[in-house]
């Protein structure tokens, strides 16, 4: 079947299976390589982008489930004010180490601010507690989101000590 999907602002024609997962349409047949493969049953967060502006598993939406709702990808997400701040405060923060989840990171992040802009560390916590990270960079994440919100960084159980 054919599918008519807005991605990253243009309009893309793919012909696909209705129930072939929306990562496989972005990754193989768009190209757009910058959302990962994780579990591949929505668990991990790797392939996180956003769907309407909701963050979403790419690999277990199927493209004729996207409909004319606006896919975002990691690729696209600088477009917005939000995702330039938290790809910013990603790179001055030095989030990454093997970087593998980070898009779906960025990705998850950038919705948490845009919904709500001024996030405690628990709002922050629940936000992204889908998103695993194999290099254990949770407090650099955390302290990214913060830095992209105008918020102090320092982690107050930290300061507490």
């Amino acid at each position: 079947m054919r599918f008519s999907i807005l991605v990253n602002g243009t309009r893309r024609t793919v012909d696909e299976d209705a129930d072939t997962p929306l990562l496989w349409v972005l990754r193989d047949d768009l190209r757009l390589v910058g959302t990962k493969y994780g579990c591949g049953i929505g668990v991990c967060g790797a392939c996180t982008v956003h769907l309407g502006g909701v963050p979403v598993r790419s690999c277990v939406i199927p493209v004729s489930a996207v409909g004319a709702a606006p896919v975002v990808t990691i690729e696209g997400i600088g477009e917005s004010e939000w995702g330039r701040k938290v790809k910013q405060a990603w790179l001055d923060l030095d989030v990454m180490q093997c970087g593998y989840c980070q898009a779906g990171q960025v990705m998850t992040a950038t919705a948490l601010l845009a919904s709500h802009p001024h996030p405690t560390d628990q709002d922050i916590d629940q936000a992204m507690q889908g998103n695993i990270c194999r290099c254990c960079t949770y407090t650099r994440i955390r302290a990214a989101i913060k830095q992209a919100a105008g918020l102090p960084t320092a982690d107050t159980r930290e300061e507490r000590s």
